[in-house]
């Protein structure tokens, strides 16, 4: 395999199923070293852009965890501190940042800041999520995959994601199937399936491929899958309207026990990326639950997130280990395999 050094990653589908293997392979590596208190600084003294134009905790942790553990130096840009599209052009405060950092991480909306970023600045970009892809969050969710299914071939999963398709990680969800050829059902009302032509036409959403379903029938959409992947169906900034038509729309989508014996797979585990509404602890969740008089959770209900068989804490601290796997790799010259 080709090396990784002074590549980005703007979406999944920037990197070769060899490519993926690697980093799944690199994140175990790192992942091992880091438990055992033995880790290697592979990135000593980089410097590291970290550019939030949209809140964060999981991806923020776990770039600046990765980035200190390997020795590498952030600095966090906030949607107010700098001019970056404002009273600047991305051109230009890429070509700034270029001259002194190693590598840019950037979370937002527009992927287009993000092909800007890696033209003009010259060094690897990678996305910590834009309203198309989320590729950080689907590395994370492979290597929790293999971890939990050890006996069983990644490209023999049967996966099914359930609700609202039309996000950032059902996009990337689809590109990883597309390379690596696992079962993907995306199961949703058609409304909310994903737009026709929004990927490239290698990785096409609407693809022949057989390994990609699209239904709204839910029996025929989580029967014998071994996961089931959901995420929220709303969002802050979002008008009241717009919840009430999703609640209505989705809510017979919701994960719960029901769903979950229709699977008939008594060994099915759950992902979610986080964050979840599951109950009325946040202030959503709350406002959600009393506004449209539900008691047990929206996308997922509590009892099944707090079950056993809810992988999304694992997702989540895995974020580190294959963030931090991307930022080896892309930035050191060092081989290790």
């Amino acid at each position: 395999m080709k090396t990784l050094y002074q590549k980005s990653c703007l979406k999944l589908s920037d990197f070769t199923y060899e490519e993926i293997f690697y980093l799944m392979k690199l994140s175990k590596f790192l992942k091992k070293n880091k438990h055992n208190k033995k880790e290697k600084k592979y990135i000593k003294g980089k410097n590291i852009a970290l550019i939030f134009e949209k809140q964060s905790t999981r991806t923020r942790c776990a770039f600046e965890v990765a980035a200190y553990d390997q020795g590498a130096h952030t600095t966090y840009i906030g949607p107010n501190d700098t001019h970056i599209g404002y009273k600047e052009s991305i051109e230009d405060s890429a070509k700034v940042l270029g001259t002194m950092y190693d590598g840019i991480q950037y979370r937002g909306y527009n992927d287009t800041i993000l092909e800007n970023l890696k033209k003009y600045s010259k060094i690897p970009i990678w996305n910590g999520l834009t309203d198309k892809f989320h590729p950080t969050q689907i590395l994370a969710d492979l290597f929790t995959i293999i971890e939990t299914f050890p006996e069983k071939p990644l490209k023999k999963i049967h996966c099914a994601y359930v609700g609202d398709a039309q996000n950032n990680i059902a996009n990337s969800l689809i590109e990883a199937a597309n390379i690596i050829n696992f079962k993907l059902n995306i199961v949703s009302p058609e409304s909310y399936w994903p737009k026709k032509n929004f990927l490239n036409k290698k990785y096409s959403l609407y693809n022949k491929r057989k390994n990609i379903i699209y239904t709204d029938k839910i029996i025929e959409g989580v029967k014998n899958v071994d996961l089931i992947y959901t995420d929220v169906w709303v969002s802050l900034g979002e008008s009241d309207d717009m919840w009430k038509k999703r609640i209505e729309e989705l809510y017979p989508y919701q994960v719960n026990k029901k769903m979950l014996n229709i699977s008939n797979n008594p060994n099915i585990k759950i992902l979610h990326c986080l964050p979840a509404l599951h109950n009325k602890k946040s202030l959503i969740g709350l406002q959600l639950h009393n506004k449209f008089k539900f008691n047990n959770g929206l996308e997922i209900t509590d009892d099944i997130f707090n079950s056993n068989i809810n992988l999304s804490f694992r997702q989540s601290e895995n974020r580190l280990h294959t963030i931090k796997a991307l930022l080896v790799s892309c930035l050191s010259e060092e081989k290790i395999f």
